[in-house]
């Protein structure tokens, strides 16, 4: 039962991490010192699509399943939970890399647009002000 909820939270976090790699950069546009966080998760993100990585949360949660009896299951997070619901047929790499494109093209255009209302503003710095 600890094991199996464990392993539940650990989906729960990691599913909150992809959203904040791919959406967060709004986030940034409110409070700008977040860029301090999500710059490097949005890095983390992109490095674990195109080079083909699996990110360390996805083995966790398999060994805590494991430990609560249940099965785990092979491949990413991606590929287990996100991508079987849009590609039946499994992540291919050409799949990865566009995800790892849609995640770069997407925090171009936030942190572009943030870089735009500064200059307008006048500012030079990330400071926390909107």
């Amino acid at each position: 039962m600890v094991y199996d909820s464990l392993a539940d939270t650990v989906l729960i976090v990691h599913l909150a991490f992809v959203v904040f790699v791919v959406l967060g950069g709004l986030l940034v546009l409110r409070w700008r010192r977040l860029a301090w966080v999500h710059l490097p998760a949005v890095l983390w993100g992109i490095l674990i699509a195109y080079a083909g990585w699996v990110c360390p949360l996805t083995p966790l949660e398999n060994a805590l399943r494991r430990r609560a009896g249940e099965a785990g299951y092979a491949g990413g997070f991606i590929e287990h939970y996100l991508i079987a619901l849009l590609y039946p047929g499994g992540l291919t790499r050409s799949v990865q890399i566009g995800l790892g494109t849609v995640v770069l093209a997407i925090n171009v255009w936030v942190y572009a647009r943030l870089w735009v209302l500064m200059t307008r503003r006048g500012q030079s710095g990330v400071d926390g002000a909107a």
